[in-house]
């Protein structure tokens, strides 16, 4: 490289915005490639002017005593500066070593030792301001992008021009080689990464890392990596206040960059131009909207939509303009990207993102919503649309999925404390109107089959239950689990021991079918008939049960306890159809049984067993009425308990809406997102569980492994 050009050096002093943009635009549009050392040393003395050695009078109002100035950049300065990085560069390295016009990983690795061996020690990496050459020829410090930067810069010295920068969302490491097949970091993430200087990225994209992005990074060009330092660029002054003069500087050369075309593969500069719009939009120019929309769409047609901040660029600006909706739906598209990666604690700046989302944003933007009594009464917010309740269980869904085969989990009892504080602002006729299903998973069968399902497996119970007593080999003590009531306590010749009783002289069985032909000689002309009934098969395996009176056993009393008044109104109910209508199977009261609320007369006039079983676990809901008796005159028996529906609005009367869930940890909430009530207890447990995995492939940890593991730390 030829130093300082004239056409450049011409362009010195620098007094104005107007002035930099004038030297960008010759460096962008020359013949030869933009002198990357030249710009960065620029952008960082006025960064460093700016910001950094800016100071701000205490307990006044800042925006008052901060008057609008801008240095000036003399050429001895720039210059003096520029050749020390160039010496420097050109001293370390020894170009006779590698006669190749190719860069190869150990001449990488010896470039990036350069720039890190001239680094301070002291831990430094996360403050603002460090990543300009400026900063690395004044004070020795860099940042990650820094580092990457600054060895991009030094090939470019070198002349090198295969050496380009690769940049993902959080981190950056070069490409290499003839057709920039080759990659190699130089830098370091988070705590520091040394060790991993000279090696590909390949280790990073295999582990699905959201700083690698599955292997779709930007690529940059020369023009492009001028865009990175642009976009780079630090305004703050303080944690609240910025320089208007460095954020308008940096909003007129991303503008510049935009109308070269330099932006249309470059998606977090094209956010950040939308953000500055945001503040000072710039006459004829598009909206921040636009751009935001336009770094959405380069991410899905340049890097197969691995990019997330574009979309939490969106919701957060449609956030704040109040648009909940459409923010909403942006942030869900946000997790459906990161579902792409594994959670590791070196992305704690997508993390952090979310978090911010899902437990400050949402949360106030719920209870905004809520307080809207306007939008309430006629149904307009977004806790009465079907469409922003799929999206806010899409996004959720992304979140747990970027959890799953991470090494470290991601949400914590905070996380699921808000999601039920969020998911119950919700109106109920949203969640009832939401139908979800799980991906991988069988379509749901209906309540019929389930109900069938449920007389199957209860009718395997109670022949369980009546070959165990045919056997007589358990101890009465013992009890089956599952049973309703204890066995009759009889004290008549009682052994301790546990064996049979025998009453009267009869055992246990005798004494219960006994029982039952008493009680079918007295139910009338439907016990008359000489034909067995064939419900006396499933009252003699429900007697295990306690289904029977024991003063009865003993020689006195009724054989039931149930009242005879509803026997009375069942047996005044005819019909055609021979089937008797399930409601008359119930009572006023329990008899005691394991049929609750049945009398023995309805309990006989069953079609089969299975119509008294379906008695047994009635699907429970909030909407469902509890059958009563019904006769005509007289008072029900039974108090009736119904929860009214709320009103469904019109809007929600099409078709419902489908929401595919992809997660394990929502996946098995899929039945609770869609019901009347939620259990929030089975929300938070399930979703701060640790292991995504099926435990019967899980190793069980003994208590001596569980004693030796360490406590994970709290996060910040």
């Amino acid at each position: 490289m030829a130093g300082f050009r004239e056409s450049e050096k011409q362009r010195f002093p620098l007094q104005s915005i107007q002035d930099v943009v004038d030297l960008f635009r010759d460096q962008l549009t020359g013949s030869e490639e933009p002198n990357l050392p030249l710009l960065s040393i620029v952008l960082g003395a006025i960064e460093n002017v700016l910001t950094v050695n800016r100071a701000l009078p205490g307990e006044i109002d800042h925006s008052k005593s901060l008057e609008p100035i801008f240095p000036v950049l003399e050429l001895e300065t720039v210059e003096a500066l520029y050749e020390k990085f160039v010496t420097h560069v050109k001293r370390s390295v020894d170009l006779t070593k590698f006669p190749s016009e190719v860069a190869t990983r150990e001449l990488v690795k010896l470039v990036s030792d350069v720039i890190w061996s001239s680094l301070m020690r002291s831990f430094y990496k996360d403050k603002a301001h460090l990543q300009s050459l400026y900063s690395f020829l004044t004070g020795n410090k860099l940042d990650c992008f820094g580092v990457a930067f600054g060895v991009v810069a030094a090939f470019q010295v070198l002349g090198y021009k295969d050496v380009h920068l690769a940049l993902s969302e959080d981190h950056a490491w070069v490409t290499f080689g003839q057709d920039l097949s080759e990659s190699a970091e130089v830098t370091w993430h988070g705590k520091g990464n040394e060790d991993k200087r000279g090696q590909p990225i390949t280790m990073g994209v295999s582990e699905k890392s959201w700083l690698y992005l599955n292997g779709q990074p930007v690529l940059c060009t020369r023009q492009m990596e001028v865009a990175s330092i642009v976009s780079g660029i630090n305004p703050s002054i303080s944690a609240t206040v910025d320089s208007v003069e460095m954020g308008s500087l940096q909003q007129e050369l991303l503008w510049l960059l935009y109308d070269m075309g330099h932006l249309s593969r470059y998606p977090m500069a094209l956010g950040n131009l939308g953000d500055l719009e945001e503040i000072s939009p710039t006459p004829d120019r598009p909206p921040p909207i636009e751009l935001f929309n336009e770094a959405i769409q380069s991410t899905q047609e340049h890097y197969n939509n691995q990019h997330v901040y574009p979309y939490t660029y969106l919701g957060g600006y449609l956030c704040r303009k109040g648009n909940y909706k459409k923010s909403l739906q942006a942030w869900a598209d946000a997790a459906d990207a990161v579902r792409n990666y594994n959670y590791n604690r070196e992305d704690e700046e997508i993390y952090k993102e979310f978090l911010e989302i899902a437990n400050d944003l949402i949360p106030h933007m719920m209870k905004t919503v809520a307080s809207d009594n306007a939008a309430r009464i006629h149904h307009t917010s977004l806790l009465y649309d079907p469409d922003c309740y799929a999206n806010f269980l899409r996004f959720y869904d992304g979140i747990c999925e970027w959890e799953e085969g991470s090494p470290t989990p991601v949400l914590h009892i905070t996380w699921a404390k808000q999601l039920v504080f969020s998911l119950s602002k919700f109106d109920v006729s949203v969640r009832e109107h939401i139908e979800v299903k799980g991906e991988g998973l069988e379509d749901d069968t209906s309540s019929s089959e389930d109900e069938e399902m449920e007389v199957e497996v209860n009718g395997r119970r109670g022949e369980e239950g009546e070959d165990k007593a045919v056997e007589d080999t358990e101890p009465t003590n013992s009890r089956r689990p599952g049973r309703r009531g204890r066995r009759p306590k009889i004290d008549n010749n009682r052994e301790l021991g546990g064996k049979d009783v025998k009453v009267n002289g009869k055992s246990n069985e005798d004494q219960i079918k006994s029982a039952i032909e008493d009680l079918v000689n007295k139910v009338g002309d439907e016990g008359q008939s000489d034909a067995t009934n064939p419900n006396i098969a499933a009252l003699a395996q429900a007697c295990s049960e306690s289904i029977l009176n024991p003063e009865y056993l003993l020689g006195g009393g009724d054989p039931f306890t149930t009242a005879t008044s509803t026997t009375t109104v069942t047996s005044t109910t005819t019909s055609a159809d021979p089937r008797i209508d399930m409601h008359d199977f119930l009572s006023s009261k329990s008899n005691g049984s394991p049929f609750m609320g049945m009398t023995m007369d309805s309990v006989l006039k069953a079609e089969s067993p299975s119509d008294m079983v379906m008695f047994r676990k009635r699907p429970s809901s909030s909407n469902t009425r509890t059958p009563t008796p019904v006769s005509e005159g007289a008072p029900s028996l039974t108090q009736v308990t119904t929860t009214s529906p709320k009103t469904v609005p019109t809007h929600l009367l099409g078709p419902p809406t489908l929401v595919c869930l992809r997660s394990e940890k929502m996946k098995g909430l899929k039945k609770i997102f869609s019901s009347a009530k939620l259990n929030a207890s089975a929300i938070k447990l399930q979703l701060t569980a640790q292991s995504q995995v099926h435990f019967k492939h899980s190793k069980r940890s003994t208590d001596s492994e569980l004693a030796t593991h360490r406590k994970r730390s709290r996060r910040e």
